[in-house]
């Protein structure tokens, strides 16, 4: 009897919560045309009930709790539509949407985002969830709570030099735009945040995309792709002042302020920022500015507007890292790598002086990097009528800047310098100081027409033509014995060009209310002409031109309103960077890369939680790794492997188990395997390579587990305690899987606390304390590996980048 009342009792338990919910539905239509609105984001209150509008306007929650509950709606070029409703029972709201009075922003990067309706793996980061961390830290660790991700900084702070990988995709290979406008490096591919100093406090929100993605401008998306939009139009003026100030010196000062919207059109918002910090790591400061202005004429039909934005940094080197037998306190290790010419007398003495986790390498006093960029974007948005809409951009990118460094007893002969004679002797070698320069310039165009039935489809057409020029050079700027060497006198120059132009059609069709069909097709075609060697290991100029065509499709398939299934296939190609052409011969030059990508994905979404999860199979053809191989022009190149995936899970799920309560988790399982792979080692003993072949090893830099979790609290009005905490797997540091050469594992929790005040002079006053790495983890999360034989045995040679202990960052903004 009893157990029948237990189990009588547990069905009530279930039945209860059942019967205080209700169902809301309704259509989203325009409110002056009466025409319906596919794709409106519909959410309910506080809650992870979010959804959009079918291809008939309608939406549909089910399993609402009873009571108060806020409805609010958004559509793209509508004003957001919002109302607070008493539920006691199933209820229909019906939505019609206002027109804005003048076009919207998202406009100008619409065409290359993935939409709701796309088959596309993403996470998109809104302006509220990037100012709670924004204190000083770059962008890169404003996304490292997202899925899959991994970020490392040179200096350990996260100011300064960061980094950023996608399922161990790295920077080279995630393909990054501002407002469209493609920011990768044309030609080392990689994304240097440092030029961007405080470019968060411009961010409106981002979109990061993993996989091939949705065609975009620019380098190829090749494992992953970061759309950011800066600050969209504030109707109203606004001033904000914010500073942060942290361990190890750091401290941010940002002020910005807009105009709002003058005579109903105009709009104007201005930032300034200085950043500085010491750094975790010795003499590894950053000292950082940048600035971002932006004026715009916001018509009913048009939208015109000038953005600039510009860094300028000037960080001391850490790039070098931290040699293992340092870290570990080993000096016979240290005293090895000084028998084994390794390193210096001199360099030893500081080694072994130096702290184990923040030693730095470099001691010259100005071994620093110095760089400005300057960005010009121009945007044109234009609505033909309601169902057309046309983009254009023109944008300049200027760079230019340096890096010095000290070489002690360099070769004279390597800077076009003769030998010295002194009496009897001939000095052949000397110690210098060089600087290495870059002056760059990238120009082109971005366009996009959209056509929008705003019920069947939606189609855009779109593409870019861009150019760059680049001149490398270098100078030595002072040497003990200088020889005959002149002021300025440039001991190399290398000017190179490239010519990028790709166009992409993409298709949303809506076959139903439940079935949605994507396709995205991309031809792209590249001209680089560059100062390389030729077959007979002269340096000449040269060319390549290369074109891809890179297709993908998949379909949206809506199980339930509350369930959704997707599967998409992709294709996309890469080509070569910088140095793999320049430093190889026509001969023996590598290959592009390709990539096929399978991406299928299930979500469940209900009022007090939501689980999503999707698999992905990346195959790649011709990848390029570093194997150790010396070239046919003596460089350690990277080599084509003929074949090579990454294959896993990631899982997102959420709770709200209170009303003050949000905990939110993600995780990724997956295997990242070459399956054959040829080390070469270099042998100091005979100057020859010993070579090693494995089969199935992991790619380097691809832990097999990631994870990540945020955990909020409302402990009191408007205050808020989050405890993030984040786990990444054992890292290897080259393709051989060796235990010897990794990175460890880490786990490192960090609490941050806000609180904000309404007083009735300003808007609004918010104080906010981080503290990372709350339990001092001693961890590193990055490094490299040059292994050698030296005196008949293998010497692992591995170097790490030690991130900081317990550390704060303490801020305060003021918003009018």
């Amino acid at each position: 009897m009893k157990k029948k009342f237990a189990v009588l009792a547990f069905c009530i338990a279930l039945y209860l919560p059942m019967i205080a919910q209700v169902t809301i539905k309704g259509v989203v239509s325009d409110a002056e045309s009466k025409s319906i609105l596919t794709g409106a984001t519909v959410k309910i209150g506080n809650s992870f009930n979010t959804g959009n509008s079918l291809d008939d306007g309608s939406y549909i929650f089910k399993n609402v709790k009873k009571g108060n509950q806020k409805i609010e709606v958004s559509y793209v070029g509508y004003e957001t539509w919002s109302q607070c409703y008493y539920i006691t029972r199933d209820t229909v709201i019906n939505v019609l949407m206002k027109k804005k009075t003048f076009l919207a922003d998202e406009l100008v990067i619409k065409a290359i985002r993935a939409d709701e309706n796309a088959p596309v793996t993403s996470t998109k980061l809104e302006k509220n969830e990037i100012e709670n961390r924004n204190m000083g830290q770059d962008i890169t660790y404003m996304m490292s709570m997202t899925p899959s991700v991994v970020v490392t900084s040179d200096a350990g702070t996260g100011v300064g030099y960061t980094g950023i990988r996608i399922r161990g995709t790295d920077p080279t290979r995630i393909n990054v735009t501002i407002n469209g406008i493609p920011t990768n490096d044309a030609e080392s591919q990689g994304t240097y945040w440092v030029d961007f100093p405080d470019i968060v406090s411009s961010v409106d929100n981002m979109q990061i995309q993993r996989g091939v993605g949705s065609s975009t401008n620019g380098a190829g998306a090749f494992g992953a792709s970061l759309n950011i939009q800066t600050s969209k139009l504030n109707e109203n003026p606004y001033a904000t002042i914010s500073s942060s100030l942290g361990s190890f010196n750091t401290y941010k000062n940002t002020f910005s302020a807009g105009s709002g919207l003058i005579n109903k059109c105009w709009a104007f918002d201005a930032r300034l920022s200085k950043l500085y910090s010491d750094g975790f790591i010795d003499r590894a400061f950053s000292d950082l500015k940048s600035f971002y202005v932006s004026g715009g004429y916001y018509g009913k039909k048009s939208i015109l507007k000038l953005i600039v934005f510009s860094g300028k940094e000037r960080t001391y080197q850490a790039w070098y890292g931290v040699p293992e037998a340092r870290l570990k306190n080993d000096y016979e290790g240290m005293q090895q790598m000084l028998d084994n010419w390794y390193i210096t007398q001199a360099e030893y003495d500081a080694m072994i002086n130096s702290d184990s986790r923040t030693y730095n390498y470099y001691t010259y006093s100005n071994q620093t990097d110095n760089y400005q960029q300057d960005n010009y974007q121009l945007h044109y948005s234009y609505e033909i009528n309601k169902n057309w809409n046309a983009n254009a951009a023109l944008h300049l990118t200027k760079g230019a800047g340096y890096y010095e460094e000290f070489k002690n007893d360099d070769a004279l002969n390597k800077y076009g310098l003769d030998s010295v004679i002194i009496g009897q002797d001939t000095i052949t070698s000397t110690d210098l100081v060089r600087q290495r320069w870059l002056d760059n310039d990238f120009y082109g165009v971005t366009y996009s027409l959209n056509y929008d039935s705003r019920k069947k489809f939606l189609f855009t057409i779109g593409g870019a033509a861009n150019k760059y020029d680049g001149e490398h050079y270098g100078m030595v700027t002072w040497a003990q014995y200088a020889s005959n060497g002149l002021p300025d006198k440039k001991y190399y120059s290398d000017n190179a060009i490239k010519n990028d132009v790709d166009i992409f059609g993409k298709l949303n069709y809506h076959i139903n209310k439940k079935l949605n069909f994507y396709a995205d097709l991309q031809y792209r075609t590249i001209y680089y002409s560059f100062f390389g060697y030729d077959d007979d290991l002269q340096n000449v100029q040269q060319a390549v031109n290369l074109n891809f065509f890179n297709p993908k499709v998949g379909i949206v398939y809506k199980i339930s309103p509350s369930n959704d299934f997707y599967i998409s296939n992709g294709i996309g190609n890469k080509e070569p960077c910088r140095d793999d052409y320049v430093q190889s011969t026509p001969a023996n030059r590598p290959k592009p890369e390709h990539l096929q990508n399978l991406e299928t994905g299930i979500s469940h979404t209900s009022r007090n939680w939501k689980v999503a999860a999707n698999y992905y199979y990346m195959y790649y053809t011709n990848q390029l790794v570093l194997t150790g191989q010396i070239n046919d022009v003596g460089e350690y190149n990277r080599t084509n492997i003929d074949k090579s995936y990454r294959t896993g899970v990631e899982i997102e799920a959420g709770i709200k188990p209170v009303k003050k309560l949000n905990i939110e988790a993600n995780a990724t399982f997956s295997k990242n395997i070459i399956l054959d792979f040829t080390e070469y080692v270099d042998n100091w003993d005979d100057w020859s390579q010993v070579n090693t072949n494995y089969s199935e090893t992991d790619i380097a830099f691809s832990p097999r587990v990631i994870a990540g979790s945020q955990v909020e609290y409302e402990f009191y009005k408007n205050a808020f305690i989050t405890l993030l905490s984040k786990y990444v797997g054992r890292q290897y540091l080259d393709n051989t899987s060796n235990p010897d050469r990794a990175i460890d594992s880490y786990f490192v929790n960090d609490i941050g606390l806000a609180y904000s005040i309404y007083p009735k002079f300003m808007k609004e006053i918010k104080f906010t304390l981080l503290v990372n790495n709350v339990l001092s983890e001693e961890y590193e999360s990055n490094g490299w590996t040059y292994p050698y034989y030296a005196k008949g045995k293998l010497i692992k040679n591995n170097y790490y980048y030690p991130q900081a202990g317990r550390n704060y960052l303490a801020g305060i903004t003021m918003k009018f």
